[in-house]
């Protein structure tokens, strides 16, 4: 029957995780079809058919999806699901709001947060805070399923799919969109940076996070956060990785400050490379890492700026 992705985008292009959740989708089906729903979104629609595996492209223009809000994207999608197998989006912020309303409308269970697919019913994914992997059947004639995109390769560009436009289901009036406060910064968004400088309460306060700034600038990398040191107010909520935050695996992560709690090492301990500096010795962050560093971090992170700089 195939797969149905729910591509999120900003009008002009998908995200890039939707390249991510098209390989995992081709696990389940090599039939891939990919939802772009919004307003004027004819480039993002052509972004998605460039994506190699995709089969056809459905682009459903309406106002009502201007603003992505899933209490009127998911009766889009529940009307669609009957005609696929298997309904697929990336677990970020976007497919954690929409897919659990469609799982809910169809009343069937949601698989979430693929790290593997098995089989198309069986699926792996992290628990207890990716201390152990549970493996999955789901028995439901549509399935549900979000995936971590760091745990699936991109899929290459330089694909032709077909574009079909399809009529939308117009605003449910079940919510309003209000306004958006974003933060802007010309470092690489966390997801997809291939370098991440991450800080911790050792940090001790968000004036001292400068440091992390001026580093994470002669990366090139990202800049991430502890839930302590977000919490403590040091830095924004969207910095944070974790459990409760992003998910990364860049080529290089670097844990600054950080003592490593479990909640934060879910978010991060994928990552190809991960360098700790701390204090204490005998801080957990130091069992996962490659290579540790023990020292005051106000002494060692402008050392190793400096030494980057004369690189």
């Amino acid at each position: 029957m195939g797969v149905l992705v729910v591509a999120a985008h900003d009008g002009k292009a998908v995200r890039a995780n939707v390249a991510n959740a098209v390989t995992a989708a081709s696990q389940m089906d090599p039939d891939v079809t990919v939802l772009v729903a919004g307003s004027n979104c004819d480039d993002a629609a052509k972004s998605a058919a460039s994506i190699a595996g995709v089969t056809k492209v459905l682009q459903a223009d309406d106002a009502a999806y201007a603003n992505w809000l899933a209490e009127d994207i998911a009766p889009l999608v529940v009307k669609l699901a009957p005609n696929y197998s298997h309904v697929v989006m990336a677990a970020d912020s976007v497919g954690k709001n929409i897919a659990p309303r469609v799982a809910a409308l169809l009343d069937v269970a949601q698989v979430s947060e693929a790290i593997q697919v098995v089989s198309p019913d069986t699926f792996v994914r992290p628990i207890y805070a990716g201390n152990a992997m549970a493996t999955v059947q789901t028995a439901d004639k549509i399935k549900i399923v979000t995936v971590r995109p760091t745990n699936f390769k991109a899929a290459a560009g330089g694909g032709s799919a077909a574009i079909e436009k399809i009529g939308g289901e117009g605003a449910k009036g079940l919510s309003s969109y209000v306004g958006a406060e974003l933060s802007k910064s010309e470092r690489p968004e966390l997801t997809s940076a291939k370098i991440v400088v991450s800080g911790g309460r050792g940090l001790q306060s968000g004036e001292n996070f400068k440091m992390l700034e001026t580093l994470a600038d002669k990366l090139g990398a990202g800049l991430g956060a502890s839930r302590a040191a977000v919490d403590a107010g040091y830095v924004p909520n969207d910095y944070q990785v974790g459990q409760t935050g992003k998910v990364v695996a860049p080529d290089l992560y670097i844990a600054i400050g950080i003592s490593g709690a479990i909640q934060h090492l879910a978010g991060m301990k994928d990552s190809k490379t991960i360098v700790a500096i701390n204090k204490d010795e005998d801080a957990p962050i130091f069992q996962v890492a490659d290579y540790g560093l023990v020292g005051d971090l106000f002494q060692l992170v402008p050392e190793l700026t400096a030494a980057i700089e004369k690189k």
